[in-house]
């Protein structure tokens, strides 16, 4: 069995799989402050073959430093060794050219191993979270970079923060663009703004790059904003732990030998390589 586990700002994802079989998946609230041993029995209790007997292994997407630990150590007792924590220093299969390469998020690592294996290049990825990212894969299997745009709740419950006579809402796509009250406005402004900030961006993205990508949404919103997209081909809820399976595999597999150029020590003479051609 493989744990994966996305802990993210809001929200952790976790997934346990047999083999490439993902059997099941389940969120937590991030917004908890749990202990290593308070998150082992949680994690038993929701995935109760762990309790079993057998090989079982863990690998770890965080973007959240102060969990990361208590994460970790919960998997490591859980699973008997230390779990893979996937940085940009990890084998992904993916070539990052973010200028800096160790502050690319685990998670956007994992959406782009599964999005290079799942679906192709070149491939953009949408993520709905805290944060709305946008991240751009391209052929040979290079993570060029993205967008951070603030995310859909985040900016709807900062409105409201700051808005004195605006109050919390439902989040769904309204009946009408045009609405008829307060509410009505706001699941308006929220819903068809974030809809337009996808499709605008990702285009932007496309002719910037002169692309035709395939356009992959995952994440916890990914399904309502897709209805009324106009750029998301593909819904993807598991991506993210995917690409943690993904990367655990590859870390699991020899690394491949590196070629060394040839030097003058290593090479024949020309003259000793042109008696040999006249030889033959």
């Amino acid at each position: 069995m493989l744990l994966a586990i996305d802990v993210g700002n809001t929200e952790v994802t976790l997934g346990l799989f047999d083999g490439r079989k993902l059997k099941r998946s389940f969120r937590l609230t991030s917004e908890t402050r749990r202990t290593a041993d308070e998150l082992r029995l949680a994690l038993t209790q929701i995935f109760p073959e762990l309790s079993a007997p057998g090989e079982h292994a863990a690998v770890i997407a965080s973007v959240v430093p102060n969990a990361t630990g208590s994460f970790m150590e919960a998997a490591r007792k859980l699973c008997g060794r230390k779990p893979l924590e996937v940085s940009a220093a990890v084998r992904s299969g993916v070539e990052i050219e973010y200028r800096d390469p160790g502050s690319t998020g685990a998670d956007r690592i994992a959406n782009a191993a599964a999005a290079l294996e799942i679906y192709g290049a070149p491939v953009i990825v949408v993520d709905f979270g805290t944060a709305t990212t946008f991240d751009v894969i391209v052929k040979e299997r290079r993570y060029l970079g993205g967008v951070i745009a603030p995310g859909i709740v985040t900016g709807a419950d900062n409105l409201i923060r700051r808005a004195a006579r605006l109050s919390a809402f439902e989040l769904r796509p309204p009946e009408r663009v045009v609405g008829r009250d307060t509410e009505e406005s706001l699941q308006s402004g929220v819903y068809y703004g974030a809809v337009g900030q996808v499709d605008a961006i990702v285009r932007r993205i496309a002719a910037e790059l002169r692309l035709r990508p395939k356009v992959v949404a995952t994440g916890g919103l990914a399904s309502m904003i897709a209805a009324h997209s106009k750029t998301i081909q593909k819904v993807d809820p598991d991506l993210t732990l995917q690409g943690l399976r993904i990367i655990h595999d590859l870390a699991r597999r020899p690394a491949p030998p590196t070629r060394r150029p040839a030097t003058s020590a290593t090479r024949a003479p020309v003259s000793a390589r042109k008696r040999k051609r006249s030889r033959q």
